[in-house]
């Protein structure tokens, strides 16, 4: 398989992208089934799906749902928190299902780290003509300061990725040919509430940071742990709150010309 050099850093963080990443609002995940019919009796596969959390904010919908994710490290925690769903060793160029095979396919937080032509030309051919596609991300509100100032730790490392995101992959959607459009988009408002430790674990989920040595992993905890103790929004507060807006995309897969 070939990924994005960055990626092997979340098979290195799985426990700590599972303690510290966001859930996903139930609005969003309610809006997204309904616009791309999702029901009991319809199968999804969810690419790079992580630890199995948007796989498990899908439960309630009653889909049969089918995990491919190239990390060996969240795989082996995927497997923990949701072992009823089965996650397969793949990318999203190279899926290992057969043709027609899906209703929709859903990415949470990774569609951009794939290579956009590919994946969706291999996407096409895993969904039926007019099923779906759905992306999802959760972007934190950098207008808070404390958000803010943990961009700027990160950003020292190169987390330049996901800031570039919708650059990398929408133009892949506009092609005349492109198999699936047009794209939609509608944003839904996502509060975390936890402990300041699991806003620690969200830095060093990140690639850039996970794949550092030891050393600059623990100066970073150390430094995001000085700033939750110092910014006066956070500083002695046993509970934070982290305000994200929720980014959900779809489209269908056209049919194909006779």
């Amino acid at each position: 398989m070939r990924t994005h050099a960055a990626v092997r850093g979340f098979g290195q963080a799985a426990e700590l992208y599972e303690r510290g990443r966001p859930d996903y609002p139930r609005a969003a995940v309610r809006h997204l089934a309904r616009v791309l019919g999702l029901a009991p009796g319809r199968t999804v596969v969810e690419l790079g799906s992580g630890t199995g959390k948007f796989t498990r904010a899908l439960g309630p919908v009653g889909v049969t749902r089918v995990a491919v994710e190239p990390s060996p490290g969240m795989r082996r925690v995927f497997a923990r928190t949701v072992p009823q769903v089965p996650v397969l060793t793949g990318t999203a160029e190279g899926i290992p299902l057969p043709d027609r095979f899906a209703d929709a396919v859903v990415a949470a937080q990774s569609f951009h780290w794939f290579r956009p032509a590919e994946a969706i030309a291999e996407i096409a051919r895993v969904v039926r003509p007019g099923g779906g596609l759905g992306l999802v991300w959760n972007i934190r509100d950098e207008s808070v300061g404390w958000s803010h100032r943990l961009t700027e730790i990160l950003d020292r490392y190169g987390w330049w990725i996901p800031r570039a995101r919708e650059r990398r992959w929408r133009p892949a959607f506009d092609r005349p040919h492109s198999p699936f459009g047009p794209l939609h988009r509608r944003v839904f408002r996502y509060t975390q509430v936890a402990r300041p430790e699991a806003f620690v674990a969200r830095v060093l989920s990140v690639s850039v940071i996970a794949v550092l040595p030891e050393p600059e992993r623990l100066r970073v905890a150390s430094e995001v742990r000085a700033l939750l103790a110092s910014d006066p929004a956070t500083r002695g507060r046993a509970v934070l709150k982290m305000p994200y807006r929720t980014e959900v995309y779809w489209a269908y897969r056209r049919f194909p010309r006779p």
